[in-house]
């Protein structure tokens, strides 16, 4: 999101993470026979989308099944977007092929046996993530959280945030007391007051803000974070369907340039009621944050660096136990064959 920030030469993965929550009976392979001397047509099984988004267009118009077609390849939506870790989870398992999550939560992930790699990158969201305290908290600054609950869901974006944060403040980190819960959990936990601040990322964000209820006391410029979101794609789906993974690239960045010039077209895709729908106040914060945010690309070497920076970051914060060797674990995406 860095407005100065040099272009990509390209060496390294890009992450199409789409995350998952995903309760999912065993799936089978992701080939489907197509008939007699027919050449059989591959399945690419991706997290339902939900309300929003460069792929929520793509399942209602049929415009990601069209590209992908032209490789012969087709979309099984499956299970539901959500948290990374058990996306990857269901990677390891041969239970979904795609995923879309945060450098951070890939780094926790990747510190297990981890059965995807990353190809595609989208900069740090410097406006959309931070800290997150109610209107009238009387917390005006990153210090004035010593002594206070903060919650962050744990090995992910929230622990990252809040970490970063109290480092850049030169805060020790047991000033602090973290609360892990669930994001779909907190933001009812931080408006009864239970906890006294949120490290939060958008998606959850959005609606605090839209709503008048909360503000970031620190956002992702001023914590300086790291937290590049990233698309992965099953180890063994991209050995065997090089073409489709290509393919499925190509699509998510041109959408993704688009969705940025017209963010709004993007939002409410299938609904604009109900509580997947993003209305007034919460749809103007989307729109902002989304028209300032970047675009789905390659990995080049500044951004490995940056995420070799967050591995030996958590690591140093002991919440992996060592630092994760993350190049061993990113795609080529356009020298892939």
């Amino acid at each position: 999101m860095n407005q100065h920030r040099p272009v990509r030469t390209t060496i390294a993965p890009a992450l199409l993470t789409v995350a998952a929550m995903l309760a999912l009976a065993a799936c089978g392979s992701s080939e489907a026979d197509s008939g007699s001397g027919a050449a059989a047509t591959v399945t690419v099984r991706i997290p339902d989308p939900g309300n929003s988004g460069v792929l929520a267009v793509g399942k209602k118009d049929g415009s990601l099944d069209k590209a992908l077609g032209k490789v012969g390849a087709e979309v099984e939506w499956t299970g539901s977007a959500g948290p990374f870790a058990p996306a990857a989870q269901a990677m390891n398992a041969d239970q979904l092929d795609f995923a879309t999550g945060s450098i951070t939560s890939g780094i926790t992930s990747l510190a297990q046996r981890p059965g995807f790699k990353f190809f595609t990158a989208v900069d740090p969201d410097a406006a959309g993530e931070g800290i997150l305290v109610r209107d009238g908290s009387g917390i005006g600054s990153v210090a004035d959280l010593v002594g206070r609950k903060v919650a962050v869901n744990q090995g992910g974006t929230g622990e990252y945030l809040l970490l970063k944060a109290l480092a850049k403040a030169g805060i020790p980190a047991d000033k602090v007391q973290r609360v892990y819960l669930r994001p779909d959990q907190t933001a009812a936990v931080l408006n009864a007051g239970k906890v006294d601040a949120w490290a939060v990322w958008a998606t959850y964000a959005v609606a605090e803000i839209g709503s008048g209820k909360g503000h970031f006391v620190a956002d992702g410029a001023a914590i300086g974070s790291d937290n590049y979101s990233l698309n992965a794609v099953r180890t063994g789906f991209a050995e065997e369907h090089p073409e489709v993974v290509k393919a499925l690239y190509s699509y998510l960045h041109a959408a993704s340039v688009k969705e940025k010039k017209d963010p709004a077209a993007y939002l409410n895709v299938f609904t604009d009621v109900g509580p997947t729908a993003v209305t007034g106040k919460a749809e103007e914060v989307q729109t902002g944050f989304i028209a300032e945010g970047g675009t789905i690309d390659p990995i080049g070497p500044e951004d490995i660096a940056r995420f070799e920076a967050v591995a030996a970051f958590y690591a140093e914060q002991k919440v992996t136990k060592g630092t994760v060797d993350v190049a061993a674990h990113l795609l080529d995406i356009e020298n892939l064959t």
